[in-house]
């Protein structure tokens, strides 16, 4: 049986070496060799110690006692801990939590950091085989690091140039190349519909978020975050209204319109109007639309439910959704399927029925200019009207 996570339940995030984030051996009470104290972690609602902290995306950097004109306010440390999103924040505090006690064990000042330790810190992931992105987020983290707690930003181009190296590197040894999770096209997202149950409230639930991921282009985070009352049901279909997204950090907040489908059981609408009479029946009406179910069938925020948590279902049991339909189907590789396939196949089926790529970034949020959108349709592409069809081999 699954288990489902709502979305205040993941877990602790894992270190960038693949276990658990380590302890940050520096106290905030004892100062660091460079007189700063770092404070491994710190909720992103907490005060503690205001009047001497810098919140660096739920990362706490307290100085030596500041003068008043220094000092940020309790609302203001608040607001400054809630700016960026959830995942950047996740992200941030496990990067900074292995730089500290990396300094730590080499011996090395975390704030200001040289461009030796930089560098150092560059080539000490390199070893650890990680992406080069993820090095590049690193980096990333610690220079913010510097810019929140008021100093200045540390020198990167050492850092840069092994980073740079060791991208060829890796890209060399079939880096690059790592199989990425498959896209859900039109064809495969039916299969999985099909192989859903209809008649259970669980199964009713995944019909409407695979069909409605597929629609979105959703991203997790923004199919998680869906309430009941950004749904509106205009003539054409259906409205949903996306809070806020990665491309969207001030939260202007986005409508993306959804039509009726050709098909009844991929119908976004249809299936999305079904789970929410389900919703009513069991006297929801507000507040999260895609809610964990437990064992004896309880959703969510009815009376006896057994779960813990949040009301809301988690990126992880999004994905085990996803993941449970294609062993279902039957499907080739199917535990390498996730809810980013919905993503992923929504923007590759759009290619390849000859959809402007403009309007495929509009419909999934992405940034007009955005490589990953543009390497979806050129996937699609490569196969279109192909010269080699034509050379007679």
């Amino acid at each position: 049986m699954r288990l489902e996570r709502p979305d205040d339940a993941d877990g602790t995030t894992p270190g960038l070496d693949g276990n658990d984030g380590a302890e940050a051996a520096a106290s905030p009470d004892e100062p660091s060799p460079s007189g700063v104290a770092l404070a491994r972690r710190a909720p992103a609602d907490s005060a503690a110690r205001m009047g001497d902290a810098v919140v660096l995306d739920g990362v706490t950097v307290v100085g030596g006692r500041r003068s008043a004109d220094e000092q940020v306010t309790e609302e203001a440390a608040r607001l400054i801990a809630a700016a960026p999103a959830a995942n950047t924040t996740r992200a941030y505090a496990r990067v900074w939590a292995e730089y500290l006690s990396w300094c730590t064990t080499t011996g090395r000042t975390p704030l200001p950091a040289t461009a030796a330790t930089l560098a150092s810190f560059v080539a000490e992931l390199a070893g650890r085989g990680l992406a080069p992105a993820s090095i590049d987020q690193a980096l990333a983290c610690v220079s913010s690091a510097h810019g929140k707690a008021g100093l200045p930003r540390p020198h990167t181009t050492g850092a840069r140039d092994a980073l740079r190296a060791y991208r060829r590197d890796w890209s060399t040894k079939g880096g690059n190349t790592v199989r990425k999770a498959p896209p859900i096209t039109i064809n495969i997202l039916r299969s999985l519909v099909e192989h859903t149950p209809d008649d259970t409230p669980t199964g009713i639930r995944d019909r409407a978020a695979l069909v409605l991921g597929f629609a979105l282009m959703g991203r997790r985070s923004e199919i998680a975050a869906i309430d009941c009352d950004h749904l509106t049901f205009p003539r054409q279909g259906l409205e949903v209204f996306i809070p806020m997204s990665k491309t969207d950090q001030d939260a202007a907040g986005q409508t993306v319109a959804v039509p009726y489908g050709s098909h009844l059981s991929t119908c976004p609408v249809r299936s999305v109007q079904t789970w929410l009479a389900v919703l009513r029946e069991h006297g929801i009406t507000t507040g999260a639309l895609l809610r964990p179910i437990d064992r004896f069938g309880r959703i969510g925020g009815t009376p006896g439910w057994a779960g813990r948590g949040g009301l809301r279902l988690s990126g992880v049991t999004l994905n085990a959704i996803v993941k449970d339909a294609a062993l279902r189907a039957g499907l080739a590789d199917a535990e390498r399927y996730s809810a980013h396939g919905l993503r992923a196949g929504g923007a590759t089926t759009l290619a390849d029925a000859n959809v402007p790529t403009g309007k495929i970034a509009e419909q999934g949020r992405w940034k007009p200019t955005s490589p990953t959108v543009h390497g979806y349709v050129r996937a699609v592409d490569r196969w279109k009207d192909n010269p080699m069809g034509k050379a007679g081999l």
